[in-house]
């Protein structure tokens, strides 16, 4: 099922965030959100999931609009992993149990209870399934709030910088689970990601975040050097290793004019 803003705007404390923007993350596709810091990535994100709502605009989930939804139904439909760690004095089973809640009566049942079990699993988190959150890495900490939403069963997942605390290994792992999840069920899913290399290995499109509105959508073979230059002003080479899309910074670029991207994103609030 498709999640569709059109037209969102957002300001913080009359400043502006997001304007015009529009995006429609398609079922069995993820699609990687790109920016530099400050560029509303979390907030288009929270507004996506219902979190916030936004000074202009809508989110539609199938055709439907999300904030006309219940807060039970709205939360069995879209999941939301942010960037900051829990602080709840739970164990890592009780957390993941509350990505059940949604769906559960007075309390979990036997589908819910092996849902939790069957996805800590997946994650390699059962070894730790009784230990706090507080006594975690942030590694550890960041692959429960992962199996949390995965044991939501949502229709769309949406994914603040999923990977920031973990290694290479657990990486890998991590996503190879969430393309297995967004192929496997045809979620819509959505991911902010600051390395451009991981984005272009895992994502399947991108959208680019310039001045607080969608400057580019595009597919790997559409990313562009000139467009990693306007957007974060670094000089990049794109290319290929091992048979794995790469981007390799080169140098700080000089002052970006904003012109290639200011006049996308125009041609795209057009269309």
């Amino acid at each position: 099922m498709s999640l569709a803003a059109t037209d969102l705007a957002f300001s913080y404390n009359g400043r502006p965030v997001l304007r015009g923007v529009s995006l429609a993350l398609q079922p069995g596709r993820v699609t990687a959100i790109l920016g530099v810091n400050g560029a509303g990535k979390t907030t288009l994100l929270r507004c996506l999931g219902g979190l916030v709502p936004p000074t202009a605009g809508t989110v539609r989930l199938g055709g439907r609009d999300l904030a006309r939804l219940s807060r039970r139904e709205a939360a069995r439909a879209v999941a939301y992993v942010p960037q900051a760690r829990p602080r709840e004095k739970l164990t890592v089973f009780e957390s993941v149990l509350l990505g059940r809640r949604p769906h559960m009566g007075l309390g979990p049942g036997r589908r819910d209870l092996a849902r939790g079990e069957a996805v800590l699993a997946s994650l390699g988190l059962a070894g730790l399934a009784f230990r706090r959150l507080d006594e975690l890495s942030g590694g550890e900490a960041q692959k429960t709030a992962l199996a949390r939403a995965l044991a939501q069963d949502p229709q769309a997942l949406l994914l603040d910088e999923p990977t920031a605390s973990l290694d290479l290994k657990n990486t890998l792992e991590a996503f190879a689970i969430v393309r297995d999840a967004v192929a496997g069920r045809g979620l819509a899913a959505a991911v902010v990601l600051h390395d451009l290399s991981q984005a272009m290995r895992f994502a399947d499109d991108f959208a680019l975040l310039f001045g607080g509105a969608i400057a580019a959508r595009v597919d790997r073979r559409g990313l562009t050097p000139a467009m990693v230059r306007e957007v974060y002003g670094v000089e990049v080479a794109l290319g290929e290793l091992g048979g794995h899309p790469v981007a390799t910074p080169l140098k700080v670029a000089e002052a970006a004019s904003g012109r290639l991207l200011e006049s996308r994103a125009s041609e795209l609030r057009e269309q």
